[in-house]
């Protein structure tokens, strides 16, 4: 799975947002659906990115993008293969 998250992260960066979201909408465990909140946080859909973030067991942060798409990479990088 970090090989998959971290691809959906690098498109991202890359503002491939499309991409990365049907990417990461096969997937439903907690690091997806957290991301897959992200970009609809992106998509300026906040009742979508609730319910992903609640399927990730996460109350929708009131952070930045910016700073929660640091969270993200962080917690990739902390995954084990």
């Amino acid at each position: 799975m970090k090989h998959i998250h971290q691809q959906v992260l690098k498109l991202i960066q890359q503002n491939d947002w499309d991409a990365a979201h049907r990417l990461v909408q096969d997937y439903s465990d907690s690091l997806s659906c957290q991301i897959h909140g992200y970009l609809h946080r992106i998509e300026g859909d906040l009742s979508n990115a609730r319910y992903w973030y609640q399927r990730a067991g996460l109350h929708m942060p009131d952070n930045s993008r910016d700073e929660e798409l640091k969270r993200l990479f962080k917690r990739v990088m902390n995954m084990t293969n």
